[in-house]
């Protein structure tokens, strides 16, 4: 049997996603318990699987299909603790990560490209601008890659040796919302195959970008997500969860954690992912929540489906970034919740440090920039009381999590 001291020992896997040996090494597609040999293959071990799609590993949309379920529940999992302790903080009792199962990928941007006379549709080549094109898909729901083919052939009409166009997928209450960015509909011709296109498929909405924004070209009714228990107006290109099952996990920490808090600010709300599951059922007694956002649409969103359903969710347009909320004012609250971008939160968790509030929830796609805001939170008189690393997206080196800081 293998142990660490054996040369050559795959023992981790690195933050991008290759095998690393005990002594440094490097090694693209290997998993733990395998062994580099002195003439540099790769032996085997039993974490490490047959990829369950044919585009892997070309395909950039998975970095990880060759490690066991066990390898990549404790990939996700180390990546949180060991942002946590490269920060020099102390993570605790880290669990197990929460995997999303395959099939679950809710939305997603291809992309299309003509090749001669034919379209090409996938994700992108790692590290290049190649695109693969997609026969299977282990990772988008159904609906999403029933589309593929189809967008492949209606493509294919346009006859443009020049061709290049991003299609965003979303899947909504309705169905399938669809964002065709760098397509324009030039003729009649080119018109009513849109609109047929989104009749046969039942889309939910359908929208061309040529530079200027959305513009709707189908919508039978208007397109929702539902988010916590309700349904919220879904604008083009607003973010949501990559997957329904890790949002509930996400939104299961936050619940949990912010039980009996009598007021709530939930920062960089969005559309209102986290306001309205901490708001509680419809028609129970419910804590009060702010939810602040500066995208100006998906604020306008959160604010009218509270406002038609009767949520105690008020809505506030206010760019974080350059104007955060004071101590002052979040010292109003019993608990904060923070979803930033990846990038963080620097001056708005700074702030947060110096407040009373005494629970915090912070939610975060990039367990690097979350370290760092959790060092100041800890200097600023917060314990680190629970985290949990989330893998929604399956299969890939793009981690997220929930964590909780309190005052003692």
């Amino acid at each position: 049997m293998s142990n660490e001291s054996e040369p050559g020992l795959i023992v981790r896997v690195a933050a991008k996603g290759e095998g690393a040996t005990a002594d440094g090494r490097y090694i693209a597609l290997a998993a733990p318990g395998d062994v580099l040999e002195a003439d540099g293959s790769l032996t085997h071990g039993p974490d490490h699987v047959a990829p369950v799609c044919r585009h892997f590993p070309t395909c950039g949309g998975c970095q990880l299909q060759h490690l066991s379920e066990r390898a990549l529940t404790d990939y996700v999992r180390d990546r949180v603790a060991g942002a946590a302790r490269g920060q020099g903080l102390d993570p605790g009792e880290v669990g197990a990560a929460h995997l999303s199962p395959p099939f679950s990928r809710r939305r997603a941007t291809l992309h299309a490209q003509a090749i001669g006379r034919r379209v090409v549709v996938g994700f992108r080549e790692a590290g290049s601008h190649k695109i693969i094109d997609l026969r299977e898909c282990a990772v988008l729901v159904p609906e999403l890659f029933a589309l593929v083919a189809p967008l492949r052939r209606l493509l294919e009409t346009w006859a443009d040796r020049k061709l290049a166009v991003d299609i965003e997928l979303t899947l909504a209450d309705q169905g399938v919302a669809v964002g065709l960015s760098g397509l324009a509909a030039e003729n009649l011709a080119q018109t009513e195959a849109l609109l047929a296109f989104a009749a046969e498929h039942n889309l939910a909405r359908l929208t061309l970008d040529n530079g200027y924004g959305a513009e709707t070209t189908w919508e039978p009714d208007p397109a929702t997500v539902t988010l916590g228990r309700t349904p919220v107006t879904l604008p083009p290109v607003a973010f949501l969860q990559a997957t329904r099952d890790g949002e509930a996990a996400l939104v299961g920490a936050a619940v949990e954690w912010l039980a009996g808090a009598a007021t709530v600010v939930d920062l960089f709300a969005g559309l209102g992912t986290f306001a309205f599951a901490l708001a509680g059922k419809p028609g129970a007694p419910a804590p009060k929540v702010l939810a602040v956002e500066a995208a100006r649409d998906a604020h306008l969103a959160c604010q009218s489906a509270a406002r038609m359903h009767g949520r105690p969710v008020v809505a506030l347009h206010r760019d974080l970034f350059r104007n955060p909320l004071r101590p002052e004012e979040l010292d109003r609250f019993a608990g904060v919740l923070l979803d930033p971008p990846r990038a963080g939160a620097r001056e708005q968790v700074t702030l947060i440090a110096e407040s009373k509030v005494p629970r915090v929830v912070y939610i975060s796609c990039n367990p690097a920039s979350w370290a760092r805001d959790a060092v100041t939170l800890v200097a600023g008189g917060y314990r680190l009381a629970g985290l949990r690393p989330v893998g929604q997206f399956r299969w890939s080196t793009h981690v997220e999590l929930a964590s909780l800081f309190v005052r003692d």
